[in-house]
């Protein structure tokens, strides 16, 4: 009699007289179906188990349905590997990229703490410096002197006189210079004969000091309003023109070839190709502009001015009170520390996209 081996999707092929093939796990003799001599099915084929004990389903020895419960019910949790790669583990540290994480977070705040903290340890050494007598206090005043001054200048208002005035004036004088600048640099950037005849211009302008120009514009504007924010306006304009060109020049070839495909006008080419691809550069420029304008303000305040900071470090130092002419640099500081991080908030939400 020929025996037909099973497997492989029912399929087998014949075997010789007398060369029985063993029907399954090399047992000879059994039934066709696997079943052992004595008509029992073999334990790996009667309740779907393999050889290794456990379930042909995938179930483990302990019979575990295949979803991962456990017998009382309860979800059993994924190999580590998988899912809790950045969980907190049995004693509360974490695994792979968690673990990596969980450290870095400390040391950033602990960064945060020290950007905090050193300032404060400066001025606490300064005051010490002064009472061991290690430092002039003519010149260097202790804080808590200048401390005392700073509340005398708020209560009589005179600190927040001088500090109005210079806000106006910078901010109008910065207005007054990046807003053309962003506005010509687009021109020059889309337009190669307008840059042609202004680059000239614009390159032997850039390199003169703008406070070695306030000789000539006091010449021309006079001691007044005109003259600080002139001044003011001419120090920003360049740094935001340069830098608003080079953003449009540099703007990679695909975007213009794909505007021109799509039959973009001059004037859609301008607003969504030119404007946000140079917005990058363009934002450089406004944070150089910001902190020359500071710095002009200061100077055209100290040469023509009866207030304002300028005018007020100008003629506490004429008057030996360096509690208040300290007083008046950290505001200058303060104040361009403050425009910069706004400048750096509004280019975060404008420009989304660009990494951090």
């Amino acid at each position: 009699m020929n025996r037909w081996q099973h497997g492989n999707g029912g399929r087998g092929r014949r075997r010789g007289p007398g060369r029985l093939a063993p029907v399954l796990d090399g047992q000879a003799g059994g039934a066709p179906d696997g079943r052992a001599q004595d008509g029992r099915m073999p334990d790996s084929r009667r309740d779907g188990r393999a050889s290794d004990g456990g379930l042909r389903d995938g179930r483990p020895h302990d019979g575990r349905p295949h979803d991962g419960r456990a017998h009382d019910g309860r979800p059993q949790a994924d190999p580590p590997v998988t899912v809790l790669a950045d969980e907190p583990g049995p004693r509360g540290r974490g695994t792979g990229a968690g673990l990596t994480w969980r450290r870095r977070r400390p040391v950033l705040g602990r960064e945060r703490w020290l950007s905090i903290l050193s300032p404060i340890a400066m001025l606490l050494i300064w005051e010490i410096l002064v009472r061991l007598g290690w430092l002039d206090a003519r010149f260097f005043p202790p804080p808590s002197r200048v401390a005392v001054r700073f509340a005398d200048m708020v209560a009589d208002g005179t600190l927040f006189h001088h500090l109005g005035i210079s806000l106006m004036r910078v901010i109008l004088g910065f207005a007054a210079g990046a807003v053309p600048a962003v506005a010509i640099g687009l021109t020059m950037g889309l337009f190669p004969w307008v840059r042609a005849v202004l680059e000239p211009v614009v390159a032997a302008l850039y390199p003169i000091p703008k406070i070695a120009l306030l000789p000539l514009l006091l010449m021309i504007f006079g001691v007044g309003e005109t003259f600080k924010v002139v001044t003011i306006a001419l120090g920003c304009f360049t740094l935001v023109l340069v830098n608003t060109v080079a953003g449009v020049v540099n703007i990679e070839r695909i975007y213009v070839d794909v505007a021109r495909n799509f039959g973009a006008s001059r004037l859609d080419f301008y607003r969504t190709v030119a404007w946000p691809g140079a917005l990058p550069m363009i934002f450089a420029g406004l944070k150089l502009g910001m902190g020359v304008s500071l710095l002009l303000i200061v100077a055209a305040e100290m040469i023509g001015a009866r207030s304002g900071l300028g005018y007020l470090i100008w003629n506490s130092y004429q008057v030996w009170d360096m509690a208040a002419m300290y007083i008046g640099l950290v505001l200058m500081s303060f104040f361009g520390y403050v425009f910069t991080m706004a400048l750096n908030e509004l280019e975060r939400v404008v420009l989304p996209w660009r990494p951090r």
